[in-house]
This record gives structure tokens, C-alpha cells and sequence, in this order.
């Protein structure tokens, strides 16, 4: 998928202006623009990384309200993987919110360009896919994207319309429009050939295909995650080539997993699947840090940001709203009691945890486990065998804190010697973020 997760946690807040606008005094931008035309930027770029330029995007609204002209927004997504989490709603409400706004939305299926590998992210070559798995992973992405995404608003295209019939001469015509220079400044790029690492020629063609999509659609935004920038923004230097008005590229930051290090993916399994069952939604968003709650608040929820600051002040009562929200996102329809479903979610939790759920163990979807097959072991010893402390002194002064706990309970370590024995199954919290499980083999 082109928007696909990053590795590394980014803080998210509210979109940092561009100088160009920031550089703008209020007065001068009421004169320029229209409150309209303003309020739909405002609302536009929550949550969002980058707007380049944002100057533009506010023009585009602004001569679409004018002539009643709704504005082409573009996001393309190269089918490689069957389905979608929450990690890919990010862009796909972002999308909503530009429909929502009078905007057509253009759901771009890569199934030409999955067929050669996006190289962003890689440390290798990534295999390509054939035909038959591109065909059923993007029928899959059809069934699921109008979850979010208005039907009545959305053309859906797959670029093997114009891609698979360009003859050598036109694939020829097309590289001769970016340097080899230009490309290899790409971040992905530079690191492999530094590292001595092999680069195919295909490679090089991805970009120019995602940027001709842009040509031949004749997008006025384009829509992507922070990692496909390099790609975006060969899409507007081909627009201008093509002597095409550029578009604007809107990035969205990444969704970090549940465990609170890792992009969000199914290969993490670190995720929340949009057709996971109203309750397991509800508790993997019940096992998200305290620290990472608020990014989800930004990027998953229109919540206002005044109201999230005083959530804040209740932990555990907004990581059940936000879990609600989830809920109520992924599955809209009522119960046959007329109830949300996130309000039956919330329910069923209180039911099962406890009110005071804050002092019970909740185990994140990917906790390691650790399997023994001596009849004791000291719990320091453990934790460094599952590799979560570099040695038992590390441990000790984690006790000495009284930063592990034990159990439903969350039952306070105080004991450096504190034994496990077997048969039996044990589970500890590790500080803030840190799980595991220990077990007899």
C-alpha cells in the first residue's frame, strides 16, 4: 500500500504552518480568501505532516467554491496486502473529509503498479506481485474501503487503464523526464547504494508511473503518508512538465501500532482491523499507552482539541472514549436496543474488567511469551531471557521502582528474588510499556 507505516514514533499535534502562510497576517488572509474557503483549510489540516504548498491548497478551495468546480483529490493505493486497519483509515478519512467537504475523491488501485514493487521503506528489492494476487487483494479493498469512504462520491480507477497500453517509445519519453541524479537523492535510494546494496532499474520506474497516474488524472491534491513524499512530489514536477497547474501533496503522519514502537501492521500483528468484531476493537484500543491515546484522538477522531486537553485530566475515562469512538467508526449501525455499539463495547468491558479497569492487566495483542521447561525460575532471570532487560541488576532496580506487576491485579513485585514455579502461567506489566508472559513448556 502506498501509505504504508513508518518504524519510528512521531509526535502529532496539530498541523505546523507553512512560512508562506504563517509569514501572513490574519487580516491579509481574510482579505485574500474567503471565511469558507478558511474554514475548510482549517478543518483539512488537522493532523496533517506537511501541506506543500499550503498557500496553494487554500487557492484551489478558493477558486473551487468561486466556480463550483469540486477538486480532484487523488490517493492511490497499490493493493499488496489483502486488509485493512486502522493504520490505512489515517489517509482514508482524511479522503472522507475532503467528500464531505464537496470534493471528488479518486480511489487510485495501483494494480500496474504493484505489479513492479514500491521500493519505499526497503532495504531490498521488494518482490512483485502477479496479476492474480494484485486482481484479488484490489476486490478485497473494493469491498472494504466504503466503510469510510462516500460511494456516491468516489471514482474508483485502477492505472493499468493507461499504464498497460503505453508503448516502449512512451516508457522511454517518460523516464527522459526525470534524471537518474534526482532520483537517487531519494532517502531509500542513497542508504542502499551507501550500503552496497543492489538497486534494479524497475525501481526507478515506480516513481515516474505513481507521478504520470497524477498527469493523466489531472489531480489537484494528492493525498499520502509521510514516506511517500519523494513520490508526490515527482508527481508534481511531471504536472509541470506536462504544462499541467501542480498539485497540492497533503502527508499524513504514520499510525504507530499498539505497542507503541512499531508501525502499525498486521505483520507486527500490532493492529486493528476494520472488520474486527465491535469488542476486540474496544479492548486492543483499551491496550494503547497513555502517551500514544492522544495521537490516536488527532489522527482517528474529529474529537476538538480543546476537549482533548481536558480529557487528559481522566486517563482511563478518554482511553474509553476513544475505544468507543473506534467502535462506533468501524461498525455505525445501532444494536437492536437502539445502543451504539461502542456504548454495548463499554459495557461489556466495565462488565468483564471492572470500572476501575486502570488497576487491571490488559494484554497487548502481541505480548511475548516465554516458555520454561525447569520447574523454577527467578522472575529477573526470565525477563532477561525474553529479552526485555539487558541483565538481572536492571531488573532488580525495575523491583526496587515498583515497576513490575503481576496479574489481573497488577500485584506490586517487591521481592529481587521472587521465584516462578511450574506448572503455571504468569503475566507482568514492565514498566509502562512492557508485557510478558511466562509460561511451562
Amino acid at each position: 500500500m502506498r501509505f504504508s507505516n513508518c518504524l519510528e514514533k512521531k509526535a502529532v499535534g496539530q498541523a505546523p504552518a507553512a512560512a508562506n502562510l504563517a509569514s501572513m497576517s490574519e487580516a491579509k488572509k481574510a482579505q485574500k480568501y474567503s471565511k469558507k474557503a478558511l474554514d475548510q483549510f482549517e478543518v483539512l489540516k488537522r493532523g496533517v505532516e506537511e501541506i506543500l504548498p499550503e498557500e496553494s491548497l487554500l487557492d484551489k478551495l478558493e477558486k473551487s467554491l468561486k466556480n463550483g468546480k469540486p477538486l480532484k483529490i487523488k490517493a492511490g493505493f497499490d493493493p499488496t496486502a489483502p486488509d485493512l486497519h486502522l493504520g490505512h483509515t489515517v489517509l482514508l478519512r482524511k479522503l472522507r473529509q475532503f467528500q464531505d467537504l464537496g470534493h471528488e475523491v479518486i480511489f487510485l488501485i495501483g494494480d500496474f503498479t504493484a505489479t513492479i514493487g514500491d521500493p519505499t521503506g526497503r532495504s531490498a528489492t521488494r518482490k512483485r506481485l502477479t496479476p492474480e494476487e494484485v486482481k484479488a487483494n484490489a476486490k478485497t479493498y473494493e469491498e472494504q474501503v466504503f466503510k469510510i469512504l462516500d460511494q456516491e462520491k468516489t471514482r474508483i480507477v485502477f492505472n493499468s487503464e493507461w499504464c498497460m497500453p503505453m508503448k516502449v517509445d512512451e516508457v522511454l519519453g517518460l523516464t527522459a523526464r526525470y534524471t537518474v541524479a534526482r532520483m537517487i537523492e531519494r532517502d531509500d535510494f542513497h542508504k542502499r547504494m551507501k550500503a552496497g546494496e543492489s538497486i534494479s532499474i524497475i525501481e526507478f520506474i515506480y516513481p515516474l508511473f505513481q507521478g504520470y497516474d497524477s498527469v493523466v488524472l489531472e489531480s489537484d491534491v494528492e493525498l499520502g503518508g509521510t514516506d511517500q513524499k519523494f513520490n508526490l512530489l515527482v508527481g508534481r514536477e511531471l504536472q509541470n512538465q506536462y504544462g499541467q497547474e501542480q498539485q497540492v501533496i497533503l502527508t499524513l503522519p504514520l499510525l504507530v501500532g499498539l505497542d507503541g514502537q512499531k508501525k502499525m501492521s498486521k505483520s507486527y500483528d500490532n493492529y486493528i482491523g476494520i472488520d474486527e468484531q465491535p469488542y476486540n476493537v474496544f479492548a486492543k484500543a483499551m491496550s494503547v499507552s497513555d502517551d500514544l491515546m492522544w495521537d490516536y484522538y488527532t489522527l482517528l477522531t474529529s474529537v476538538p482539541f480543546d476537549e482533548i486537553e481536558e480529557l487528559k485530566r481522566d486517563p482511563l475515562n478518554a482511553k474509553k472514549k476513544l475505544a468507543a469512538h473506534l467502535v462506533d467508526f468501524l461498525h455505525p449501525e445501532a444494536d437492536s436496543s437502539g445502543k451504539s455499539q461502542g456504548a454495548v463495547a463499554r459495557e461489556d468491558w466495565d462488565q468483564e474488567k471492572g470500572k476501575d479497569g486502570r488497576d487491571k492487566m490488559v494484554i497487548p495483542p502481541n505480548t511475548p511469551v516465554l516458555q520454561v521447561s525447569d520447574k523454577e525460575i527467578l522472575l529477573t532471570q526470565a525477563i532477561v531471557d525474553a529479552g526485555l532487560e539487558k541483565s538481572g541488576s536492571a531488573v532488580k532496580r525495575l523491583i526496587e521502582s515498583g515497576a513490575i506487576r503481576m496479574g489481573e491485579d497488577l500485584e506490586q513485585i517487591q521481592d529481587k528474588q521472587f521465584m516462578l514455579t511450574f506448572p503455571g502461567k504468569y503475566q507482568f506489566k514492565i514498566g509502562k510499556k512492557k508485557y510478558l508472559i511466562v509460561e511451562s513448556r
